[in-house]
């Protein structure tokens, strides 16, 4: 059976059954695997396994295989590769949050910038924030502020929202270990820090982009601040008014973000530099700046913050609880995406798109842009379109160089799942009850960044490939 139609096999069970079913994201990935997988003849898994290198034994080994444990094994190794990081960027979000630790980030930038440049400290901590904590969460924090000081000015709270909304949405498709950038990385051999270096430096770009719109959207349309019934007048004034004191100092509020990025960074750095004679300091490194360890240290860290300002013991256990629970769902989303995307690659659609873009290799970076974006448009999700993307793209860099780094492969797929956030996105809902504004006023303001911070990354990544194709 072609790939062709086995991608659109797939893609059409993922759209009904998340549209119109209304089913989990993970049954409907589930649901998509198994009939991919059952579709695919033998001589697709034949033609998959020789462009994997697998010897006679192994492909015979492997086509025998039967669908549920293919499919299995996929989910399985998916989970060993970011299992353990979304659980502690879980517990590192939900310590900053409930540790103040986040709150003291916040008013620094705001104190930094001053009142005149809140859009500018809502942006950037936004941004920071979105690299370990989750969008939602990141939004639900920031809101009540981006009310309080539109309260204060009596003005420019659109420019508040959307100026939150494109640091925090940024950082969550590119840096990793939010879910999408770490999964997508994963797939592709990506080197954990290099994935985070690519992300801050293209997400400086766009978040750039984003800041002249919102300006600009801020003096072409008014949008007051309206009751959006998720917080009082008298809640907004405790929240500008609690004393600093109860909040950790800036430099402990920034440790669980900075430790792992050092750490990680550091253990990148090193193995390119240092001489593998070198092997206490590599040795070291190599310890230190593996993800699981270094996502597991910073979650120590925020941990032992937030046991320090908060003495019930009784609530840090709840806190615990509930975001590890939070970060299962995402755990099993990914990974059932993981599931589908190796039932794709099976069917031999990289050798396929791999055809497709022999003539002009770098045409390969605007088609994983576009493929993620209409995904995107299709099902609502940011990550189940980077998931199912890469599933679709992964392929293609196995089968033969690419020509340029894989990195700008990822940092595509983390762009192009931007544009056309509407209303089957749940973020969309959340940022349009949250703020209190109108779905219209929603879709011509933060779907619209969104949408325009997609495509300057997508050209700038299209230069850096260009400029520097193998870093």
């Amino acid at each position: 059976m072609d790939p062709l139609l086995l991608l659109l096999l797939g893609v059409s069970v993922i759209i009904i059954g998340i549209l119109w079913l209304k089913l989990h994201p993970v049954l409907a990935l589930l649901f998509a695997a198994i009939l991919v997988s059952v579709f695919t003849p033998e001589t697709n898994l034949l033609q998959f396994a020789q462009s994997k290198g697998m010897s006679s034994a192994e492909t015979s080994s492997f086509v025998a295989q039967s669908v549920g444990k293919r499919i299995a094994w996929s989910f399985g190794n998916t989970a060993s590769k970011i299992g353990i990081l979304i659980a502690m960027a879980s517990i590192i979000g939900t310590c900053l949050l409930r540790s103040g630790s986040a709150d003291r980030i916040i008013r620094s930038a705001l104190k930094l910038f001053g009142e005149k440049g809140a859009p500018a400290a809502f942006l950037s901590s936004g941004f920071i924030l979105g690299i370990p904590v989750f969008f939602d969460t990141v939004f639900y924090l920031l809101v009540p502020l981006n009310k309080a000081l539109s309260l204060r000015s009596g003005k420019n709270y659109l420019f508040y929202i959307t100026a939150t909304v494109a640091g925090a949405a940024m950082a969550h498709s590119l840096v990793p270990p939010t879910p999408g950038p770490l999964f997508v990385a994963g797939e592709l051999g990506v080197d954990l820090g290099v994935m985070i270096l690519g992300g801050l430096v293209v997400g400086i770009f766009t978040i750039a982009g984003g800041y002249l719109y919102a300006a600009w959207a801020n003096r072409r349309w008014t949008i007051p601040l309206r009751d959006s019934g998720d917080i009082t007048i008298p809640e907004l004034n405790a929240l500008m008014n609690k004393p600093d004191r109860d909040l950790p100092s800036l430099w402990l509020a920034l440790t669980p973000i900075l430790l792992p990025l050092i750490l990680i960074s550091a253990n990148t750095i090193t193995r390119a530099t240092f001489e593998p004679t070198d092997s206490i300091i590599l040795s070291t490194f190599y310890f230190l700046g593996d993800s699981n360890i270094a996502l597991t240290l910073a979650a120590s860290v925020s941990l032992a913050i937030l046991v320090w300002t908060e003495s019930d013991r009784n609530k840090l256990k709840k806190y615990v609880l509930d975001s590890l629970q939070s970060a299962g769902v995402i755990i099993l989303i990914t990974c059932m995406g993981g599931a589908f995307g190796g039932s794709l690659q099976q069917t031999g659609i990289g050798v396929y798109l791999q055809e497709l873009a022999t003539e002009y290799q770098i045409a390969i970076l605007p088609l994983a842009f576009f493929i993620t974006s209409i995904m995107r448009a299709a099902q609502g999700s940011a990550t189940v379109a980077m998931i199912t993307s890469v599933g679709i793209i992964g392929g293609m860099v196995h089968v033969g160089a690419l020509g340029f780094h894989p990195v700008y492969l990822a940092l595509m797929i983390g762009c192009g799942s931007k544009p056309f956030q509407w209303m089957n996105d749940s973020g969309f809902w959340v940022v349009c009850k949250m703020s209190g504004m109108t779905e219209k006023e929603t879709l011509k303001t933060v779907s619209a960044v969104l949408s325009i911070m997609g495509i300057i990354g997508m050209f700038v990544i299209l230069i850096l490939a260009k400029l520097f194709p193998l870093i």
